[in-house]
């Protein structure tokens, strides 16, 4: 399952025809990120510049070019390099670009700084998103007060530099029926790992081993790497919202939040459960998760086209804050608690985000000053959560320490929502039963 080459192009065809006549945009790949000393992170390709090309490989370049008639498509690359292709593994190069990756035109990229003010000189328009690489950055300076510098000569260089991002994430924003099946199994092996890691947990067990549960999980189904790196917090630290350390020991009496999702050839899937070590929910515990539940459940069903994005979370404000003041949690008016953010130190963050390629995926969530509608194509995560700090002594110490999210990952669709992450357990009922086969 991959998005074919014929789909890239599609992309960048729709990109191009978005862009106004003698424009240019210009997409960078990512670069290798050192780690130490002579090791570097896995290499993962920058998302817009692998949604155009589907190119996993560093220091490359795109060049988009509508009407140009010596080819609208061009790609910067590494050389081919027989030695270093012994150490690191092939590369493209540029004949490679051209036959695999659909480029027009293809050259080494250490060839761009004497071509590219060429390819520039004369077009009226540049799109680049000016400040994601501070060294691209000043190349693009560079180039373009070269073709200033022979104004006299009758060069011209683009008048205007255009923001490429709004164009290109607004296309990312829309899932095709490819990327939909390509996030619907995403979240089906993101949901399985979630069930293995439910069935695993035993007091005793340090948060990194239930976290290789996950990650076992992921590798065993074709997905070498997370979509994020995975939050298992147990106890206290589930209510770190991006607790990462995973190295406490799990206790009977404590809950343990999972926020984990596998990457999917570079589409995410992201789910959040909340399960008691033990297997079974203290009174206090379930009565929160069970709130917290019953805003996933309301928010969700409030999905579909139309709804404008910030009454999702603002249903669900109303709904946490009234539950907590319900349970004793919060005192006062309801309307006086919302406005004037009481809620607040038990629920921090939104109801979620934009999900696709990056797991907080790009588009705007206004347009006009406005919270935009949803619209069929969107993929969104819906995770609410209670957080009760384990220093909050504003509330009796029963509460302290319990800390709940519950997330799925939610498909807009023309009539309603479909959840691409259905097949995890999430009430009460349900986990206790699956904890206790």
């Amino acid at each position: 399952m991959r998005i074919s080459q014929s789909d890239f192009a599609a992309r960048r065809r729709q990109l191009m025809d978005q862009m106004t006549p003698e424009s240019v945009a210009v997409i960078p790949s990512a670069s290798e990120v050192s780690r130490n000393r002579d090791v570097e992170y896995p290499f993962r390709q920058d998302s817009d510049f692998y949604y155009l090309t589907g190119f996993n490989e560093p220091d490359a370049l795109l060049l988009l070019m509508p009407g140009r008639s010596e080819g609208q498509v061009v790609i910067f690359c590494r050389d081919r390099d027989p030695e270093m292709e012994i150490w690191n593994g092939y590369r493209a190069g540029p004949e490679g670009a051209c036959n695999q990756y659909g480029a027009d035109q293809a050259y080494p990229i250490a060839e761009l700084d004497e071509r590219m003010a060429g390819l520039l000189e004369g077009k009226a328009r540049l799109y680049y998103s000016m400040g994601t690489s501070e060294v691209l950055d000043g190349q693009v300076r560079d180039w373009l007060n070269s073709i200033r510098r022979k104004a006299r000569l009758g060069a011209v260089a683009p008048a205007e530099i255009v923001m490429l991002d709004h164009l290109l994430h607004e296309m990312r924003l829309f899932k095709s029926a490819e990327e939909i099946e390509m996030m619907r199994e995403a979240g089906r092996i993101s949901a399985e790992a979630h069930v293995r890691a439910m069935k695993a947990c035993k007091s005793g067990m340090k948060e990194y081993q239930l976290e290789a549960e996950i990650s076992h999980h992921f590798a065993m189904n074709g997905c070498r790497l997370p979509a994020y790196s995975s939050i298992v917090g147990g106890g206290d630290n589930a209510c770190v919202l991006h607790y990462t350390e995973n190295q406490d020991e799990l206790k009977n009496g404590d809950l343990v939040l999972i926020d984990a999702g596998c990457e999917l050839d570079y589409y995410a899937g992201d789910i959040t459960r909340t399960f008691p070590v033990s297997g079974q929910f203290s009174p206090e515990q379930k009565a929160v998760y069970e709130l917290v539940l019953k805003s996933q459940l309301a928010c969700i069903e409030a999905i579909r086209p139309g709804v404008p994005w910030g009454h999702i979370h603002d249903l669900s404000v109303e709904i946490l804050a009234q539950g907590l003041v319900d349970l004793g949690l919060l005192k006062g008016d309801l309307e006086g608690l919302i406005e004037s953010g009481a809620y607040k130190a038990f629920y921090m963050h939104r109801i979620g985000h934009w999900l696709g390629m990056d797991v907080h995926d790009v588009g705007d969530y206004k347009v006009g000053g406005d919270w935009r509608p949803l619209e069929a194509g969107m993929v969104m995560t819906v995770e609410p959560g209670i957080y009760i700090s384990p220093q909050n002594e504003h509330v009796d110490e029963k509460w302290r320490g319990i800390g709940i999210r519950i997330e799925d990952d939610v498909l807009v669709t023309r009539d309603g929502y479909e959840i691409l992450s259905a097949g995890v357990p999430k009430s009460v009922a349900e986990i206790e039963r699956l904890m206790g086969q």
